[in-house]
């Protein structure tokens, strides 16, 4: 389990963010963020709140302490890593039941101030750049933010793709019956991907494409494939009857009725490549996992 819940000795009538700091050492920042997220309760499981004065017995603290699987990055350096994760592994856990994530491994090899750079979805696999400390995390995270590199995915569209398209439809939440769901439309946000074919196999009436985004939107390289009639093979989410999108994503779909209903056991969407300028050194990383 990725939380461990601690339990101290509470001194009563000390202020809650002293009590984390001198007792459970804690800085100032993990302490307002455990408050935040309701992470420190009493004994009688009331979530304690950030300026509170103690007046209870004990506190307990939910802790994240990572665990190992055996993931090891592909590349390390002193300030940051990078994992080729395979399909099926959360990046983030989402509840204190989550029971592993990517960021068990990260904090397991690097410690509690490594972090993520960035996400890909559970299903997606391929290539996650992770910080290792809190100077790396801010610039890689600006980085990001700025667009300042090169990511390439590779994946397997249904139908036939016969030529380089740039998709430019911008991209908003769908506000239907899934909740995670996007969709395209003019009142969202710029959205950009530039997909190219790769491999048409006449025998399926799958294309192999290379999709580069140019944004970096929730689901953007799905929307934009579904937007325009090749969505991806696997996709749980777009492209099927939204009955059975909620059935899988609560997780309510057996392995039988996900291959009958939605033609795969995983999306097939990989990030394969990944370009950036750190420190005045351009990296260049390639996936090693084979995805076809």
């Amino acid at each position: 389990m990725p939380f461990i819940l601690k339990k101290f000795k509470a001194t009563k009538g000390e202020k809650i963010q002293n009590f984390l700091q001198n007792e459970v050492g804690l800085s100032i920042s993990q302490s307002q963020k455990l408050l935040a997220k309701g992470r420190i309760f009493n004994e009688n499981g009331s979530k304690l709140q950030n300026g509170e004065f103690l007046k209870c017995e004990y506190i307990n603290v939910a802790l994240f302490e990572g665990h190992t699987r055996g993931l090891k990055p592909i590349f390390n350096t002193s300030d940051f890593a990078i994992f080729d994760k395979p399909s099926g592994i959360m990046v983030h856990p989402i509840s204190r039941n989550t029971e592993y994530t990517l960021l068990d491994e990260i904090r397991y090899h690097f410690g509690e101030k490594a972090n993520l750079a960035h996400r890909i979805d559970l299903e997606t696999s391929g290539l996650v750049l992770v910080t290792k400390n809190k100077l790396a995390d801010m610039t890689l995270k600006v980085m990001f933010e700025n667009k300042e590199y090169v990511k390439k995915y590779i994946l397997l569209a249904k139908g036939n793709i016969s030529k380089e398209i740039t998709i430019n439809d911008p991209i908003m939440r769908d506000g239907g019956m899934i909740g995670v769901k996007m969709k395209t439309d003019e009142k969202g946000k710029p959205s950009t991907t530039i997909i190219k074919p790769l491999k048409y196999d006449i025998n399926t009436n799958q294309t192999i494409v290379e999709a580069t985004t140019l944004t970096g939107r929730q689901h953007q390289i799905r929307v934009h494939l579904d937007s325009i009639g090749h969505t991806i093979v696997g996709d749980p989410i777009y492209g099927v009857d939204e009955i059975i999108a909620d059935k899988y994503l609560n997780k309510e779909l057996s392995k039988e009725d996900r291959m009958k209903h939605i033609g795969h056991d995983r999306l097939m969407l990989h990030a394969l490549y990944l370009e950036f300028e750190y420190n005045d050194i351009t990296y260049k990383f390639f996936s090693k996992q084979d995805f076809i």
